[in-house]
């Protein structure tokens, strides 16, 4: 692939770059204006400044979260674009897109008119609409049937009937084959579930087969004898971002993923994936390419879990790809079936932030997948293929294991629990081979099934008290889970209630993962007899909101 690159006019651009940065892009740009005549035509995006804070959105449901977020992303650029677009129209633009997903509108411009467009009101930024080439699909040689899956314990989820039932899946790719045994049924169907922003396809369809073996590895059946998909229960949509000249445009990329927002676009039906794989990035090595990074901040904002293909640039370090090397995102790198790091799988620091790169790996090296029917004469269409672009949709695919057996699921809790659960590789602890290891989906379910908060013992016998004398007893809470939880409330309730109470609680207590903290129990009998009550402790963890704890004694 040649080396795609984000050009900003000099002057007038609002950059984060460094002041190299922005000299190279200024410096490229005017020669390539250099080239062109007043009335030459330029594929530009423009970005505005208004913005919307997408991590405003708190509600506790998803579709409401969703709905309220889209309608403000669609409101904002209708508020703000007006003289811009009027501006556009006027100097008779071409294939005007609105990309309201970022605040921003894709067109073709007379190059005379770049600079004036630039000083329209509420203008940001001016990028050239770059394309970069379709992902390369290395082939494989045949390894064991199913070892890909059984590495990451997909199979012992599938035993528990968890297979993908009721999610929905996504990729971004270069189209699927709708005609392959493994895949067909699988489309979720209907205008919402199939988008071709190059205006090429009104059906599922792929002339590359590299979306077709990622869609394969996260959903495919067992039509060629074996199960080759991860959640062969989970119904899938798509968005082909690669035309059928193997090419995608930066705008047609923004495209698809405002589409994952919104596929009905009526922002009040729920119709967006639950989980989308990537397996694509931008060829330049080593770089902070920020382009689509409001877009997968939406996309999250929207609890939409975004699994990206570290990319194929190894074996040396500092080779992260964006958008995989964005704070907040997802990559995940590839290893062979002995779990050796695939010597092309690119190796982090992270050139934004300086984080461990990848953030997992998964097998991608010898993968039995989907391939091309063409059109459906070649049935039996299998192959094996090597890449992060084939390790990455393993996550993807865990995710939606995941999403069945725990639909509550926050991406934030996704993200953690497959990390904290995976496999250590390599040198202990986390590393810019490995990441925080092998994606392990049934020790994720395993960390999610068990109680976060839990308290012990959970049941408390004081014995025989004289009455009117007190006797004391410690409970303590653990919290089992990988992120901070609070303790909200601890409350005794029964007829004997006020004979017991907790001596030390303050209101509230934040409990670290794997730490733990107390409480002391105080009984005062005032009558004779047994008395009985109920410890009730509350939690902000949704999976265990509360934990209870059978207070007992007797008065004498």
């Amino acid at each position: 692939m040649r080396k795609f690159v984000i050009l900003f006019l000099s002057g007038f651009l609002v950059c984060a770059a460094s002041a190299a940065q922005g000299r190279d892009k200024a410096r490229d740009l005017q020669e390539a204006l250099q080239t062109l005549g007043p009335d030459d035509e330029i594929a530009v995006i423009v970005k505005f400044a208004d913005k919307v804070d997408v991590r405003q959105f708190k509600d506790k449901g998803k579709a409401q979260r969703g709905a309220k977020m889209i309608k403000a992303l669609k409101e904002k650029a209708d508020r703000t674009q007006g003289p811009v677009r009027a501006f556009l129209e006027k100097r008779k633009a071409k294939h005007m897109k609105p990309l309201w997903i970022i605040n921003g509108i894709a067109a073709t411009v007379p190059a005379g008119a770049v600079r004036e467009l630039a000083l329209q009101p509420g203008v940001e930024s001016i990028s050239l609409d770059y394309t970069l080439s379709a992902p390369v699909t290395t082939t494989g040689t045949a390894a064991l049937p199913e070892w890909n899956l059984s590495a990451i314990n997909a199979p012992a989820l599938w035993s528990l009937g968890y297979t993908g039932t009721g999610v929905v899946v996504a990729n971004m790719d270069t189209g699927v084959d709708l005609n392959h045994p493994d895949l067909q049924s699988k489309w979720r169907g209907g205008n919402n579930s199939w988008y071709d922003p190059n205006g090429e396809h009104l059906t599922p369809y792929d002339a590359d087969g590299h979306g077709t073996g990622t869609m394969g590895i996260m959903v495919g059946g067992d039509a060629g004898g074996s199960t080759i998909g991860v959640a062969p229960g989970a119904r899938w949509i798509a968005v082909k971002i690669v035309n059928d000249a193997d090419t995608a445009a930066y705008s047609v990329i923004h495209q698809g993923f405002q589409w994952l927002l919104d596929p009905d676009e009526n922002p009040d039906t729920n119709d967006a994936p639950d989980v989308l794989n990537n397996s694509w990035g931008l060829d330049a090595v080593d770089e902070c390419n920020t382009e689509f990074q409001s877009d997968i901040q939406a996309l999250k904002a929207a609890e939409i879990f975004v699994a990206i293909a570290a990319g194929n640039s190894g074996p040396n370090y500092s080779t992260s790809v964006s958008p995989g090397n964005y704070p907040g995102s997802f990559p995940t790198g590839a290893v062979d079936q002995s779990l050796i790091v695939d010597y092309s799988s690119s190796r982090g620091p992270s050139a934004c932030d300086g984080s461990i790169y990848p953030e997992l790996v998964a097998p991608g090296v010898n993968i039995k997948t989907a391939d091309m029917t063409f059109g459906g004469v070649v049935s039996n269409s299998y192959r094996y293929v090597d890449g992060t672009s084939f390790a990455s949709p393993h996550v993807a695919g865990a995710a939606v294991l995941l999403l069945n057996a725990f639909p509550g699921l926050t991406v934030a809790r996704l993200e953690s629990v497959l990390m904290n659960s995976a496999v250590d590789l390599g040198v202990t602890g986390a590393d810019n081979d490995y990441g925080y290891g092998m994606v392990d989906v049934y020790g994720a379910f395993i960390a999610l099934a068990q109680p976060d908060i839990s308290a012990s013992p959970l049941s408390v016998d004081f014995g025989t008290v004289l009455l009117f004398r007190t006797s004391y007893k410690t409970v303590t809470i653990t919290n089992n889970g990988t992120a901070e939880l609070a303790v909200t409330s601890a409350t005794i309730t029964g007829t004997d209630a006020t004979m017991f109470g907790p001596t030390n609680w303050t209101g509230s207590a934040m409990v670290a993962p794997g730490g733990s903290t107390s409480l002391k129990i105080v009984f005062r009998p005032t009558s004779r007899g047994p008395k009985s009550a109920v410890l009730t402790i509350a939690t902000n963890d949704p999976d265990t909101p509360s934990v209870t704890v059978i207070l007992s004694g007797s008065g004498r």
